[in-house]
């Protein structure tokens, strides 16, 4: 009897989102951990007391956040926040909380995770938190189990004016450098819009032009991204790359699976 050779299997997580009881489930039967990202949860748009924002300023005010939101009334959310802000230390409170999310969450990580940053992250900080089992890649690639892994992290520029937010040439030019991979991990979607709608929040999520051109061009596996919570569809084939959703971790607790 053929012992056969060994199979590879890698769970993919994005927009944790401070479910951490989770996360430090998420790599078991797996050989590798992949997190693309948003571990800092803000504010739960689906219970608004859950988060850095309702914990400093009540779940009323957070409530009204979420509501401006949703009507697209970002000029007047924004308003509403500063007022909310005035005469307190922004950046050294919400640097505070997001420490005290990071430091359980790095914790849980499983050995070895793979990861990439999300537009909510402040990249600056992982170095801190990110222990000898955690890779820490942006516009760079890995081999797992004889696959190319490549990694591209952070949003673009969006009304909601998020931590890790680059410009279009910086972000085409971190998925350039990647070349050709197997699979095509980012934090936000391929500039497609099914892929970037978000059925609950009623809006289009920023996509890249570049990861889309990066798909037709150089045909990977798999593109898998988050991002997009709630998007209107969950996985789309473009040529021969399937394009997956992963983006729903926070909410079910569950990593996608990829086995070969």
């Amino acid at each position: 009897m053929g012992t056969g050779k060994r199979r590879t299997r890698v769970h993919v997580v994005s927009d944790v989102h401070g479910n951490t009881e989770a996360l430090a489930r998420a790599g078991d039967g797996a050989d590798a951990l992949v997190c693309l990202g948003d571990l800092v949860l803000f504010l739960d748009y689906a219970d608004h007391s859950r988060g850095i924002f309702p914990d400093l300023f009540g779940v009323e005010n957070a409530h009204r956040i979420v509501e401006l939101r949703t009507a697209r009334r970002f000029a007047e959310a924004r308003e509403f926040g500063r007022r909310l802000w005035d005469g307190l230390d922004r950046e050294r409170m919400i640097e505070q909380a997001v420490r005290r999310q990071y430091a359980q969450m790095f914790a849980a990580f499983p050995r070895p995770t793979y990861a990439t940053y999300g537009n909510v992250d402040i990249p600056g900080l992982w170095q801190e938190y990110a222990g000898p089992g955690t890779t820490v890649l942006d516009g760079q690639r890995v081999e797992l189990g004889g696959r190319v892994f490549g990694f591209v992290g952070g949003g673009l520029p969006s009304p909601m004016r998020t931590p890790y937010e680059v410009d279009e040439d910086e972000y085409a030019a971190k998925v350039e450098a990647l070349g050709e991979v197997d699979v095509l991990c980012s934090h936000i979607p391929p500039e497609v819009p099914e892929l970037c709608y978000d059925t609950v929040a009623r809006r289009f999520e920023r996509g890249s032009t570049a990861l889309l051109a990066a798909i037709r061009r150089t045909r990977p596996r798999y593109a898998l991204f988050g991002h997009v919570h709630q998007p209107l569809a969950r996985r789309m084939r473009i040529a021969s790359t399937e394009c997956v959703n992963v983006g729903h971790f926070a909410a079910t607790g569950r990593p996608w699976a990829l086995e070969w």
